[in-house]
């Protein structure tokens, strides 16, 4: 019988956030994937590592994820990565594989997702608390009320037709892009806040947009909110 491949959603950070149920699925998996070259050095590793003591007597299939835009780089890591999970559940063996916040928001690990199930192997998705929502909560606040749409954009892209959209807008993974977004957000008059390093070690708030660090690491994430009424 063949493994199943689950993606696994380990939240934004707090390794306080995880699931009971991604908890349970870790630790019944025999082999865990990391996104990353080398275990140690994975946020999902360190994270994981704090809520589940024996984490390090698995298996570890390190899985590299380039962070570029390279589609043929892009390509090749996912297909090698695929390669090397379907390798694992040939043998009979479930796999783990490690990936912030929810698998089905901006993740990396859903290529490798795709890929599998188009192989004929089981592939299923454990969902994980989402880097907005977290970051909600942290800054004490609700992001929609009432008929308040909610608009969640990649902050690395083109962004300025997405501001002029209604509701809250959510900037995500802006990146070494975070001077550029500081200027977009003051030219169309936007207000927000944003945490960087959320439930992590180093996490900062972000009253304003003038107080952001245009220097921010990649794990920020900016909220902007419409004036209420009320």
């Amino acid at each position: 019988m063949k493994g199943i491949l689950y993606g696994v959603g380990i939240g934004p950070g707090d390794p306080e956030l995880l699931t009971l149920k991604a908890v349970r699925i870790i630790k019944e998996s025999p082999v865990i994937a990391v996104p990353g070259r080398v275990k140690e050095d994975t946020v999902a590793y360190k994270i994981v590592k704090q809520a589940i003591s024996e984490l390090d007597e698995k298996e570890f299939l390190a899985v590299d994820m380039p962070m570029t835009k390279d589609k043929a780089l892009l390509e090749k890591s996912h297909d090698e990565g695929a390669d090397a999970v379907c390798r694992v559940l040939e043998s009979g063996r479930n796999v783990a594989f490690l990936t912030l916040g929810d698998p089905t928001v901006y993740s990396t690990y859903i290529y490798v997702h795709k890929r599998v199930l188009a192989r004929g192997y089981d592939a299923e998705i454990i969902s994980g608390i989402t880097s907005f929502c977290a970051v909600s909560a942290k800054l004490n606040m609700g992001l929609v009320e009432k008929a308040e749409p909610l608009h969640v954009i990649p902050a690395s892209y083109q962004i300025e037709d997405a501001l002029k959209l209604p509701g809250t807008k959510v900037l995500m993974k802006a990146g070494k892009k975070m001077g550029k977004v500081k200027e977009v957000l003051r030219n169309t008059g936007c207000q927000g806040m944003m945490i960087e390093n959320c439930g992590m070690p180093g996490e900062k708030i972000y009253r304003s947009i003038d107080e952001i660090n245009e220097n921010a690491g990649y794990y920020s994430l900016v909220i902007i909110k419409e004036k209420s009424d009320d």
